[in-house]
C-alpha cells in the first residue's frame, strides 16, 4: 500500500545546502572584513626610494608585526604599529582632497610627517627612526603608484643642518626648498633627479606630491643619511 506521508528528504537536503552556503557566505564576509582595506579611491601610492617612514615599516615588519623583536630593534616602528596599524596597511593612502596648493598654510608644524592626518601621527613622533638610505648631493626619488595617477609636480625638501628628528618634530621652518618639478604623466612608476650640496649626516627627505587626476596632495617623510 501506498504510503500518503510527504517525502521530506528532498526538502531536507535543500534546507541542509542552504544553510551550508549561508555559513560559508557569512565566513567569508568575516575574514574579508579582517583585512586590511584600501578604497578604489583611495589606492595611490607612496615614495619607496627612499623609503617613507610608514612604507619602511611594513616593508620592514608588515609579515611580522607582532613580533616583539620590533620593540627593541626598531622601536619607532614598534610604536607606529601600536599607535595604529592601519597607518602601515595603508601606507599608500596618506593623501588629503582640496589644499589648493596651501600646504604650509593648512598644515602645522609638527604634523608634516603624518601629512596632517590625526590617524598617521605616529609618523610624527621623535625618536630613532631608521635611515633607508645613504644619498649623495645627486640622488634619485622613485614614486610607486599603483592607480597611475601622474603628478602635476613634486616639491622636494630637506630638513636643515642642526635639525635633530630624534629630539624635534618636523616643523616648515626647518626645511630648506631643494625644488619643484614639472609634470609627469600617468605612471606606476614615476623617478626623478635631485640635486643637493652641503648635507651630511642624518636627514629627513621631505616630498609633497600633488597627484594630477584630483586636487589630492600627499606628503611624507624619509629618514635619510647624506655622505
Amino acid at each position: 500500500m501506498r504510503s500518503h506521508k510527504p517525502d521530506l528528504s528532498n526538502g531536507r537536503s535543500r534546507s541542509a545546502i542552504r544553510k551550508t552556503v549561508q555559513a560559508l557566505v557569512l565566513l567569508v564576509a568575516l575574514m574579508v572584513g579582517t583585512l586590511p582595506w584600501t578604497g578604489a579611491a583611495q589606492a595611490h601610492g607612496t615614495i619607496i626610494n627612499p623609503m617613507t617612514r610608514a612604507y619602511q615599516c611594513w616593508k620592514t615588519w608588515g609579515s611580522q608585526h607582532m613580533n616583539p623583536a620590533m620593540q627593541t630593534q626598531d622601536p619607532m616602528c614598534w610604536q607606529a604599529f601600536q599607535a595604529n596599524p592601519d597607518t602601515m596597511w595603508n601606507w599608500m593612502s596618506a593623501l588629503r582632497d582640496g589644499l589648493g596648493g596651501a600646504f604650509q598654510a593648512r598644515t602645522p608644524d609638527g604634523q608634516l610627517c603624518s601629512n596632517g592626518l590625526a590617524r598617521n601621527n605616529s609618523l610624527n613622533q621623535v625618536g630613532a627612526w631608521k635611515t633607508t638610505a645613504t644619498l649623495s648631493r645627486n640622488f634619485t626619488v622613485q614614486l610607486y603608484d599603483q592607480a597611475s595617477h601622474g603628478a602635476d609636480y613634486f616639491r622636494v625638501y630637506v630638513s636643515k643642518n642642526g635639525f635633530n628628528p630624534t629630539t624635534q618634530r618636523l616643523g616648515w621652518g626647518n626645511l630648506d626648498f631643494i625644488t619643484q618639478t614639472g609634470r609627469y604623466a600617468p605612471a606606476q612608476n614615476i623617478s626623478f633627479n635631485v640635486s643637493t650640496s652641503g648635507y651630511t649626516g642624518q636627514h629627513i627627505l621631505f616630498i609633497i606630491w600633488q597627484a594630477s587626476h584630483l586636487d589630492q596632495a600627499y606628503m611624507w617623510c624619509s629618514d635619510v643619511n647624506f655622505a
